[in-house]
This record gives C-alpha cells, sequence and structure tokens, in this order.
C-alpha cells in the first residue's frame, strides 16, 4: 500500500525527509494529538508559516508576471490567489482533502470536504515543505498550481469591499463600516457573521469561515441591496 509521503510527493512533486512535519501539516485539530512534551501536535502552527510563504511567493509570481502593472493591480490579483476560495480549489484539485487526518466526528460531518480544512491544510503543507525542503522547493510546489491561475487572470478582479468603498466616495458619503455581529461554532472551525453599513442604505450581514470573506459577501449583498434601490426608484 502506497505510503502518505509517496503519495504526497506526486502532488508536490517534493519528498519528505522527515514525514513527522509531513504528518503534522496533515493533522486535524478535532484529534487533539499531543507529543511527547505533552505541546499540542496539529497543522495550525504550520498553516500559519505556510498562509504567509503563499502571499510571498505568489507575489514574486505576479512582478514577474505583470511588469507594467501598477501596486494596486497587483494586489488585486494577489487578493484573489490566495483568498480561502482559491485556495480551497487547489486543495480540491490535488485532492488533499483524502490525506487529512481527523477524528470520526469530523469525518462523518463532511471533514474532507470542508473548505475551510482544505485552505487550512494547504497552507501548513506548504509551510512543512518550507521547513523540511527550504524556499526553493516550496516555492517550485507553489508555482507549480499557482502561476497557470495567475496567467488565467486577464484583468485584475475588483473585490466587493473596494467596490462598496468606491460607491461610496463618489457618491459623497461616509465609508462603509464593517462589524463582527458574532461568532459560532469551534475554534478549528468557526463561522463569522459580518455586518457593513451605509449612511441612507441600511445594513446588511453575511456568514464565511473566515473575516475576510464574510466582508466581501456582507459587501457584495450591499451592493445588490443598492441596485435594486436604485432599480425600485426608476
Amino acid at each position: 500500500m502506497e505510503n502518505l509521503n509517496d503519495a504526497i510527493s506526486k502532488i508536490t512533486s517534493y519528498r519528505f525527509k522527515n514525514e513527522a512535519i509531513l504528518v503534522e501539516a496533515l493533522t486535524h485539530p478535532s484529534l487533539n494529538k499531543r507529543n511527547n512534551k505533552n505541546q499540542v501536535e496539529n497543522y495550525e502552527r504550520l498553516e500559519f508559516l505556510g498562509d504567509s510563504i503563499l502571499n510571498m511567493v505568489v507575489s514574486i509570481i505576479l512582478f514577474k508576471l505583470f511588469p507594467e502593472e501598477k501596486e494596486g493591480a497587483l494586489a488585486k490579483r494577489k487578493t484573489d490567489l490566495v483568498c480561502g476560495s482559491t485556495i480551497a480549489n487547489v486543495a480540491k484539485i490535488i485532492n488533499l482533502g483524502d490525506f487529512i487526518i481527523m477524528n470520526n466526528s469530523e469525518r462523518c460531518n463532511g471533514g474532507k470536504s470542508n473548505l475551510k480544512n482544505l485552505e487550512n491544510a494547504l497552507e501548513a503543507l506548504v509551510g512543512a515543505i518550507y521547513i523540511d525542503g527550504g524556499f526553493e522547493n516550496v516555492k517550485k510546489f507553489i508555482t507549480q498550481y499557482w502561476e497557470k491561475l495567475a496567467k488565467d487572470m486577464l484583468n485584475p478582479p475588483q473585490d466587493s469591499k473596494t467596490s462598496l468603498q468606491e460607491w461610496t466616495q463618489k457618491n459623497k458619503l461616509p465609508l462603509p463600516e464593517y462589524a463582527l455581529v458574532k461568532q459560532t461554532g469551534p475554534a478549528h472551525n468557526p463561522e463569522f457573521t459580518i455586518s457593513v453599513c451605509i449612511e441612507n442604505h441600511g445594513e446588511v450581514s453575511a456568514c464565511a469561515s473566515s473575516k475576510k470573506v464574510a466582508e466581501q459577501k456582507a459587501a457584495e449583498l450591499m451592493l445588490e441591496k443598492i441596485d435594486n434601490n436604485r432599480l425600485a426608484a426608476k
């Protein structure tokens, strides 16, 4: 039977020297696993590291691919390429969910296809490759999947938060106000409800597994509300 390192090396083009860090990168917090020093051993620390590395490598990719673009346009591209949904989609492409180690309860509740789990595990895998194999190896892995995504992005995307802010400025209104309404769910799989308020246009809210995504969804809903109100007033 193919072992974990063999399977992961096929999708990352990298073979781990220290298999323990690979296991750590794929261990979901639901296992509550601890090492012989009684330290919690799951993917959260590696996820923290991997997030920063992914941002840096994607920035390098964009810097080289679009030499004529200004910082603002590059930032919009990067925001889209490193958002949770993009990371989770890459994790789906490589079937990373099949390798996440979790308890039976998490598995039975769809843990292997949970978008937040996929995002976290992929970021942790990035961090683990860096620790085990250095920058060039992790850069090679990220480039393998993200360079094509960057090339396929014909124009810098306009995120909903930016569009809403530009709309308020154009209409001489105060900037949108975002607020955390509530946070629910366990620490390893939270859900955030974020509201956005615009003067004279009320308030809307949206839920997501991260504050950033919830803010984007709330901004999108507010833009739809403004557009619907404009059409109704005609």
